[in-house]
C-alpha cells in the first residue's frame, strides 16, 4: 500500500485521468454529428454522396488512429500553422480531439448503419406515400428508431474511443494517461506493479459502469416487433 500511497502524494492521476474523459466527451460529441451526417449521406438517394461517405469510412476504418494524431500536430499544426488558441496545450488538446473524432466518426456511422438496417423497408415507403421528403423521412422516421435499434453498438464505439483517448500521446497532449505513466515508469521503476494496476484499474472503473448502462439501454429502447 505504501507504494500506492506515495504515487498519489507525487503525481496528480486524478487529473490525468480527467483529461481523458475530456478528450473522450469532446470527440463523443464531434464524432456523433459527423457520423450522423455520414450515414445520412450513406443512405441518401445521391450516388456521389454515398460514394463520398463511403470512401471517408474505409479511409478511416483503415487508418491507424496514431497515423491520424501524427498528422494533426506535424502536418496541421506544423505545416499548414492551424490552431485553435494561442496557448501551447490547449492547441494540442483541440488537435487531439479532431483527429479522435474524425476517426470515430467512421465507427459511428457504421454503428448507425447497422441500427439504420433494422428499421423496415416498409418505414421509408410509408414516409414516401404519405409526401415526406428524404431528409424528413430519414430524420422523423428512420434515424430516431436506428438510434434505438444501434445503442449497443454505440456503446462500444464510445468503450472504444475513451481507450483511444491514450493516444492523444502522439499529438504531444503531455498530461493524459499515457503520458504520465511513462513518466511514472521512468522515475519509479521500482513500483512498477502498482504503477500498471492504478491505470489498469482506473480504465476499468471508467468502463464497466458505461457497458452497464449501454446494455440497459440496448434493453430498455429495442423495438419490439
Amino acid at each position: 500500500m505504501e507504494g500506492f500511497i506515495e504515487l498519489f502524494q507525487s503525481y496528480n492521476i486524478p487529473a490525468a485521468f480527467l483529461v481523458n474523459i475530456e478528450l473522450t466527451a469532446w470527440s463523443a460529441l464531434f464524432s456523433a454529428i459527423l457520423g450522423v451526417v455520414l450515414v445520412m449521406m450513406k443512405i441518401s438517394p445521391v450516388p456521389s454522396l454515398r460514394r463520398v461517405s463511403g470512401a471517408y469510412v474505409e479511409l478511416f476504418k483503415n487508418m491507424p488512429l496514431t497515423i491520424i494524431m501524427v498528422f494533426m500536430v506535424l502536418g496541421v499544426y506544423g505545416q499548414l500553422k492551424l490552431g485553435f488558441s494561442n496557448t501551447f496545450t490547449t492547441n494540442f488538446f483541440w488537435l487531439a480531439v479532431v483527429g479522435l473524432s474524425l476517426y470515430t466518426a467512421a465507427f459511428v456511422c457504421e454503428s448507425l448503419r447497422s441500427g439504420i438496417n433494422t428499421v423496415p423497408l416498409g418505414q421509408a415507403e410509408a414516409g414516401r406515400a404519405l409526401g415526406l421528403s428524404f431528409m424528413q423521412s430519414a430524420t422523423q422516421i428512420i434515424l430516431p428508431q436506428a438510434f434505438r435499434g444501434s445503442v449497443a453498438p454505440l456503446g462500444n464505439t464510445l468503450i472504444a474511443l475513451l481507450k483511444n483517448s491514450t493516444v492523444a500521446a502522439a499529438a504531444s497532449v503531455a498530461t493524459e494517461t499515457s503520458s504520465l505513466m511513462s513518466e511514472m515508469i521512468e522515475y519509479r521503476p521500482d513500483v512498477i506493479i502498482q504503477i500498471f494496476l492504478i491505470f489498469a484499474f482506473g480504465y476499468v472503473i471508467m468502463i464497466i459502469p458505461i457497458g452497464l448502462l449501454t446494455t440497459y439501454l440496448s434493453n430498455k429502447l429495442a423495438v419490439r416487433r
